[in-house]
C-alpha cells in the first residue's frame, strides 16, 4: 500500500482567500494565529527585549510575520509557494523570500527567533528541519513553534473533524503518520541544540461560533482558540538554543 501524502498544493490555490475565506480551513489558521501571537510576541519581549530578527518558516499568506513587523519586529517570511508570498506581501510590511527550509538561504546564527507554526506536519524530515532552524540561530535564541499530536484523538477531531464540518476541505491536508507526538519533537530539539522551556495546549473554544460552525460549515469570525494544559490535540512551545 502506498504511503499517504500530505497535500501541500492546496496552499498555492488560496489567493485571496487567506484573509477573507469563511468557508474554509484556512478560517482556522487565522483563528488559531490571533489566539498564539499574543503569547508569542509576548516571550519574544521577555525573553530579547525590543526588535528582534525574526525567521517565519512556512509563513504562508503571512499572518504571523506581518503581526510581528507590525510590532517593531525585522521579519523574514518564508515559503515554497509563491502565490501565498504574494498575497502576505499585500498585507504587511514583513520581507518575503521563496525557499526551501531544508536549506535556508541564510547564514550562521541569522535570526535571534525562529517559527515553525502549521508547518512540522507538512513535511516528511522534520529532524532536518530542526537541524537547519538550529543552525540560523544565534546562541541563546528562540524557536516557537505549533503542530498536532499523533494519537487517535487528534486523527478524529483535527483531520476527520474538519473533513466533516468545515466546508472546502481538501482531502489529505494532514496525514496522521506526520503529526508528532511531544515528546518525540522534544528529542529532535535536543538532538538540535534546542531545550524546549515552554508546551501549552491548543483547542476550539466551545461556544455559539463553534456550534454554528458544526451546524453550518462555515467558520465564524468570532470563532476563538484558547490555551490549555492538555497536549492531546494541538500543541505550542518554545525552545532555547544553548
Amino acid at each position: 500500500m502506498a504511503t499517504r501524502q500530505v497535500n501541500n498544493s492546496i496552499y498555492d490555490e488560496l489567493g485571496s482567500r487567506w484573509y477573507d475565506a469563511k468557508d474554509d480551513p484556512v478560517a482556522l489558521l487565522r483563528a488559531e494565529s490571533r489566539e498564539r501571537t499574543p503569547w508569542l510576541a509576548q516571550r519574544i519581549q521577555e525573553r530579547l527585549g525590543g526588535e528582534a530578527r525574526v525567521l517565519d518558516l512556512g509563513c504562508g499568506g503571512g499572518f504571523l510575520s506581518n503581526d510581528l513587523a507590525a510590532r517593531g519586529h525585522r521579519v523574514i517570511g518564508l515559503d515554497a509557494a509563491p502565490d501565498s508570498l504574494a498575497v502576505a506581501a499585500r498585507h504587511g510590511d514583513a520581507a518575503y523570500v521563496a525557499g526551501d527550509a531544508y536549506s535556508l538561504p541564510f547564514g550562521d546564527g541569522a535570526f535571534q527567533v525562529v517559527c515553525a507554526m502549521d508547518f512540522l506536519e507538512h513535511v516528511e524530515r522534520p529532524n532536518r528541519i530542526l537541524a537547519e532552524i538550529a543552525r540560523v540561530l544565534a546562541p541563546g535564541g528562540l524557536f516557537f513553534f505549533h503542530t498536532f499530536n499523533r494519537n487517535w484523538l487528534a486523527w478524529l477531531v483535527i483531520i476527520k473533524g474538519v473533513e466533516w464540518f468545515v466546508q472546502n476541505t481538501p482531502r489529505d491536508m494532514h496525514v496522521l503518520r506526520l503529526f508528532l507526538r511531544p515528546d518525540e519533537l522534544a528529542t529532535m530539539c535536543r538532538t538540535n541544540g534546542l531545550r524546549v522551556v515552554e508546551l501549552r495546549g491548543s483547542r476550539p473554544r466551545f461556544d455559539r461560533a463553534m456550534w454554528r460552525m458544526l451546524r453550518t460549515g462555515v467558520v465564524p469570525d468570532e470563532l476563538q482558540f484558547r490555551a490549555t494544559r492538555s497536549t492531546r490535540l494541538a500543541y505550542s512551545g518554545m525552545a532555547v538554543l544553548s
